[in-house]
This record gives structure tokens, C-alpha cells and sequence, in this order.
């Protein structure tokens, strides 16, 4: 039986969440991939309502996205807390691979990065402390009471063709921040032939352990299982009933990679991804309340409305919302009275970092745009918006030398010849429907092109929109002023009545 979900409580690009609490706080991070800053961090006191506080790598000595592909870089993280200190633990895929990273404040700054061995991917930790705030609902002594050891899971491929993982597991030190001892192979899936057995996150519960991970891949079969075992390096066994989540169906998909947390009042909750078709959002991060059968976890949805935040930006600083692609050796931009970027040869295509500063679309529909202040001086110098999904999908409204050029990367889609000066760019996206338009600072709008683009089908990430400038290759001192980005949001269509 499927369970349907509704509003995200986290919408837009927030793939693969995982959540601890410290008292009456709740904390969490996501993947962020190739996008800098790295593996954002949000604050909440009642898990629906989220506000960021930072990024967990936000400085380029933490982290080199040099060479990172699309839907590469960081994967899955998880956030834990253990005596004063939050530990974070993530995998830089083309790259070092696991680390961990820690501070005594969530909103930072945190540690530099330091590498833990091992295979693999969507590393987790596990902090045995006994009963207690990570205990399961019957709180009960048994043979599975924690000894203050400390765990560092993840999953790792044995048959990338057929898909075919395995969850391992090694001791970990905060104080050294290093793992020891010997590896225990926990699972490897629900039953034979399990494809894409990751995210693995273990609780205690009752007198025993839970292994609670992803299976079937991260599109339609994605799914939760979950396993036991009466000690922590197992054996495990799967709960009666697997998938405890179903593959989903309806208006939210691909619902998995699911986290646990207790409320203060002892109740338990989960956060997890989902997908809402027919856009190009993506994952994002949902809740669902869970209660215990026979030690099995049961997944409901939390009834609420997510808000449809309106954003103008006049950019009097640049918030930690803005991403770049891949890691910024210096900044390329100034704010205060508008953001200026500077034209750098680099362009988007070419596996660089160049000058372009995007936010996660947050819903469906959307409408953005942007003024922009900018004269070329010089063949190939552009400036304008952008709807990006990676280096290799996106759209571009651009003022060139030859007036406003809407491209498909290379491919010219339409062009336009506004009056000279500041000129008005914007985009409405219903859907995979995008309909670029420009106006005159104090005129009316005039579409240019609409464009079906379902070639911005999320992989792992989502579509952002924002501000994009280039020399084509070339040096240049000249730079594109953005006086201000506003991003809105139109309700959602009423639902139909059946007469």
C-alpha cells in the first residue's frame, strides 16, 4: 500500500535530508553535489518549518569541487550530536570520498575536513549511548544497551550493472575522528537481489538495534527497509512486512532515504526525499510522523502547508541561498547597492567555475527576474539570467553585442533588439514550460520565446535560477550590475470539484 504525501517542508533542491535534535532543536543538512557552498544547514523548533543558519562548507580550503560532473561532488549526508559536539559525516564522490567535519555550533564554523577510510557512499554515524533520547519506544534494558561506542556505516557497490551494494560498518572516534577496528558487513537488502541497498542509518529500539535504509534506486521503486538485530554489529535480519515505506505513487514519487528523530514529547518523525513530477525541482525534503508495530516502523505524513515565500533581493550582502558551481577560488561578485559580476573567460559547459550565482526553484510554477545594468565591450562579453540544472542543461536570456539572446547552451533559440540602456529580464516556468520575456525598466513585458524544456529533468539535483555573466574565453575588466532579483510564487491551482 502506497502512502501519499503532500507539501514538502523543505521544497526546491534539498535531496537526501538527515536531522538531529539538541533539546527543543532540530537540525539539518542535504546534498548539495557540485554546488558550493557545501552541504547546507537548516534550524528548526517544530520540523515544518526550517530556516538556514549556514553551510557546513563554506570556505574553498574545505572543499575542491575541481573537475566534479554533473550530480557528482557531495552525497548524503548525515548530521549527529554527541557530547556538546555536532559531527557530520559526507562523501565527495570524485574525490577524496568519506569525511567528517564538526562544531559545537550548527550554524559554524565548522572543521576543516578530515578523511575517513573506506568504500563507497551515503555515510552515516551512530552514537551508542543506552537508553535515552535515541532509545525506541519501549525504552527497555536488553542485550542491545549501548556502551558509549561510537559507529560509522555506508553503503558501497559490488555491481554497479546490476546494482547490487552492501551496508558495512567500522567503529568511529570522535575525539580522533578516525575509524578503528574491524569492518562487519550488516545487509545487503530485503531480499535477494536488492538493488541500491544505501542510506543506512541505525536507532536503537526496544532491547535491540534498527537498520533503517533506501532500496531500489533513487526514481519510482525507491523504497525504506528496515532490519534488526539484538546487537550492534548484528547479525540483522529484515522486518516482517518489508518495504516499511512502499515505492510511491500519486502527486509525490520517489519518496525514500529516510532519517529518524524523537520529539522532546518522545513521539518520532522521519524526514525523507521525495519528488513532485512534472517540474524540474527534483528531491526535495519531506516529514512523516512514525509509531512502532511490533517494532516496525510505520511512515504517515505530517499535515501542513508549506508558505510560498516571495523573495526580492536587492543584494545588500549575498546570502548563503545563492550557489556557485563548483568552488570559487575568489569572489567574482561584490554586493551592496546591487550585485556586480565580473566577466571572466569561463562559461558554462566547460567543467569550470564560472561567473554565475543561482537559488534553488522552490516550486512548480514559479516567475523570476532581474534588471540588469550592462553594456558589452567586446565581442563575446554577455550577461543575463539563467535557469540552470547543471553544466550541461540549461537556458540563458543574455544582452550581447548583437542584442538579447535566448540560447539553449550553444543553440540560439530567438533573439531580440531592446532600446539601448537598463532592460528588464524575466522567465515564467509553469511546469517544463519556460517563457522568457523582457521590458524596459518602466515598461511593459514582452515575451520573447517559450520554451517546453523537459531536457531539465532532474538526475540527483534540480533547477536554480539566477544571474550569469561571461568574456567567452576572453580577459575582460567589465562587469554586469543586477540591481535586484525577485522570485515569486503563484498559489497553486484550486483543486477541481466533482459534480
Amino acid at each position: 500500500m502506497s502512502t501519499s504525501f503532500g507539501e514538502p517542508v523543505l521544497p526546491g533542491f534539498r535531496p537526501d535530508p538527515s536531522v538531529c535534535r539538541v533539546g527543543a532543536d532540530y537540525y539539518l543538512v542535504t546534498s548539495s553535489f557540485e554546488w558550493f557552498p557545501g552541504l547546507p544547514v537548516f534550524h528548526s523548533r517544530d520540523l515544518v518549518n526550517w530556516r538556514r543558519v549556514g553551510s557546513a562548507l563554506d570556505r574553498p580550503s574545505q572543499l575542491d569541487l575541481t573537475g566534479c560532473g554533473p550530480s557528482r561532488g557531495l552525497f548524503a549526508p548525515t548530521i549527529r550530536h554527541h557530547d556538546g559536539v555536532f559531527h557530520l559525516v559526507c562523501t565527495l564522490m570524485d574525490g577524496p570520498g568519506h569525511f567528517v567535519v564538526t562544531a559545537t555550533d550548527p550554524a559554524g564554523p565548522w572543521s576543516e575536513p578530515c578523511r575517513l577510510e573506506g568504500e563507497g557512499f551515503d555515510p552515516s554515524l551512530f552514537f551508542d549511548d543506552g537508553p535515552g533520547e535515541g532509545d525506541g519506544p519501549g525504552e527497555r534494558d536488553g542485550p542491545g544497551e549501548g556502551d558509549g561506542r561510537a559507529w560509522f556505516t555506508a553503503a558501497r557497490v559490488l555491481d554497479e550493472a546490476a546494482g547490487r551494494t552492501e551496508i558495512w560498518m567500522r567503529e568511529y572516534l570522535p575525539r580522533e575522528r578516525r575509524l578503528t577496528g574491524p569492518e562487519y558487513v550488516l545487509w545487503s537488502g530485503s531480499r535477494p537481489g536488492a538493488r541500491w541497498v544505501e542510506a543506512p542509518h541505525l536507532y536503537r529500539v526496544d532491547d535491540g538495534y534498527l537498520l533503517l535504509t533506501a532500496e531500489g534506486g533513487t526514481e519510482a521503486d525507491h523504497s525504506v527497509v528496515a532490519a534488526r538485530a539484538g546487537h550492534v554489529t548484528g547479525p540483522y535480519e529484515g522486518v516482517p512486512g518489508n518495504p516499511v515505506l512502499p515505492p510511491a505513487t500519486g502527486p509525490v514519487t520517489c519518496t525514500g532515504h529516510a532519517d529518524l528523530v524523537r520529539t522532546p514529547d518522545g513521539d518520532w518523525r522521519a524526514v525523507l526525499l521525495g519528488v513532485r513530477p512534472g517540474s524540474a525541482i527534483g528531491r526535495e525534503t519531506f516529514l512523516a510522523a512514525v509509531t512502532w508495530r511490533d517494532s516496525r516502523p510505520v511512515f504517515s505524513p505530517v499535515g501542513h502547508t508549506s508558505p510560498r515565500h516571495r523573495l526580492h533581493d536587492d543584494f545588500a550582502v549575498l546570502s548563503a541561498d545563492w550557489n556557485t558551481l563548483g568552488t570559487p577560488r575568489a569572489p567574482f561578485w561584490t554586493t551592496g547597492n546591487g550585485l556586480r559580476l565580473r566577466l571572466r573567460p569561463e562559461r558554462l559547459g566547460e567543467r569550470s567555475v564560472p561567473s554565475l550565482l543561482v537559488r534553488p526553484q522552490e516550486q512548480p510554477d514559479c516567475d523570476a527576474s532581474t534588471e540588469l545594468h550592462f553594456t558589452p565591450a567586446a565581442p563575446g562579453e554577455e550577461a543575463g539570467l539563467a535557469v540552470v540544472l547543471d553544466d550541461d542543461a540549461h537556458l540563458l536570456l543574455l544582452r550581447t553585442a548583437e542584442g538579447l539572446v535566448l540560447r539553449r547552451g550553444p543553440e540560439v533559440l530567438a533573439r531580440a533588439a531592446p532600446s539601448p540602456g537598463p532592460v528588464r529580464l524575466g522567465v515564467r516556468v509553469r511546469g517544463f514550460a519556460h517563457t522568457f520575456a523582457h521590458a524596459a525598466p518602466d515598461g511593459a513585458w514582452q515575451d520573447l520565446a517559450t520554451v517546453e524544456a523537459p531536457f531539465l529533468t532532474p538526475l540527483f539535483t534540480s533547477v536554480q535560477v539566477g544571474v550569469y555573466a561571461t568574456s567567452h574565453g576572453r580577459p575582460s575588466t567589465n562587469r554586469a550590475l543586477f540591481p535586484w532579483f525577485d522570485l515569486a510564487y503563484p498559489p497553486p491551482p484550486e483543486p477541481s470539484v466533482r459534480r
